[in-house]
């Protein structure tokens, strides 16, 4: 049942379901209580076309919306809606395909087609999510992403540096290298041709850009750590556990209600066991886990 709405009173307001793209919305309004499409519009994703959606909107004073994708796609829309009062709901993108291909028995995918699909599975599926406006949890998640993204321009430069730092050495370098083994290897290197210079000059720029690399990510670190401890979270204390993996477990699991038990939990991180025997073999595995790899489950 639509989050909010009571058996027997589904015909109070209306559903506005939404198919998001990058350049416009597709709206369908529908009437809970026969499935009906009352009404259907087309608005710019852009400021001024949310504006239009608004007036659009207004002349039904009682209203719910569906929202594909509020992850994705659909976060922009529906954040500003949750930040203008509105009830708003994320169904997934798989779940509004199912629909649309059982309940009208074909599988035709046009913008209003899928907005349709998209209010149905609000109306008839359970587990479907309300939309709420951007947390904490949120941050945390963006200053994770923004972390993996400067240790993986660092792993880069740092493969680019040795790289010139071998070819500057006689017999080459060790694969282990730290900025200060680098500045130490740059500053007894003089060479006197001109691809040498060349490279000695990229090298140092390298050490630069990792020396910066290592500030950004360590300031990174410094915020996810206290809004980890801020979050009043117990991971910390599990052994192996720091703040950028407390903090990232954090991000990405999100609102932990979600989760109806703990079962629907192991699968979603992918520790529920599932059955991938084949044959006369009989084995255990993992959601998420390729079948073809041997693993037994600990106990």
């Amino acid at each position: 049942m639509f989050p909010g709405l009571e058996e027997g009173d589904v015909s109070d307001g209306v559903l506005i379901a939404v198919d998001p793209h990058k350049a416009h919305n597709t709206l369908v309004v529908l009437d809970p209580a026969s499935r009906a499409v009352l009404d259907e519009a087309e608005f710019a994703n852009s400021g001024p076309g949310y504006q239009e959606l608004v007036r659009f909107v207004r002349q039904w004073r009682s209203r719910r919306w569906a929202v594909e994708g509020c992850h994705g796609a659909g976060r922009s829309l529906a954040q500003q809606l949750v930040a203008g009062g509105e009830p708003v709901v994320d169904v997934p993108a798989k779940l509004a395909a199912r629909v649309r291909v059982f309940s009208r028995g074909h599988g035709r995918k046009t913008d209003r087609d899928d907005a349709v699909s998209i209010g149905l599975a609000a109306l008839e599926a359970a587990g479907v999510q309300a939309v709420t406006a951007d947390d904490a949890l949120v941050a945390l998640r963006l200053l994770c992403d923004r972390r993996d993204e400067l240790v993986a321009a660092r792993t880069q430069a740092v493969c680019r540096l040795h790289r010139l730092l071998a070819e500057l050495t006689p017999g080459g370098l060790r694969r282990e290298l730290t900025t200060g083994k680098a500045a130490a290897v740059l500053a007894g290197v003089r060479p006197r041709d001109v691809a040498g210079k060349i490279r000695r000059q990229l090298a140092v720029q390298h050490l630069s850009g990792i020396r910066a690399l290592d500030r950004k990510i360590a300031a990174v670190r410094a915020q996810i750590t206290v809004m980890v401890e801020d979050s009043g979270t117990g991971l910390g204390r599990l052994f192996g556990i720091g703040p950028v993996i407390a903090g990232r477990i954090l991000a990405e699991v999100g609102d932990i209600r979600r989760f109806p038990s703990k079962d629907h939990f192991a699968t979603y991180n992918g520790t529920a066991p599932l059955d991938v025997s084949s044959g006369e073999q009989v084995r255990p595995g993992y959601h998420g886990q390729a079948t073809g790899a041997s693993t037994t489950p600990s106990t």
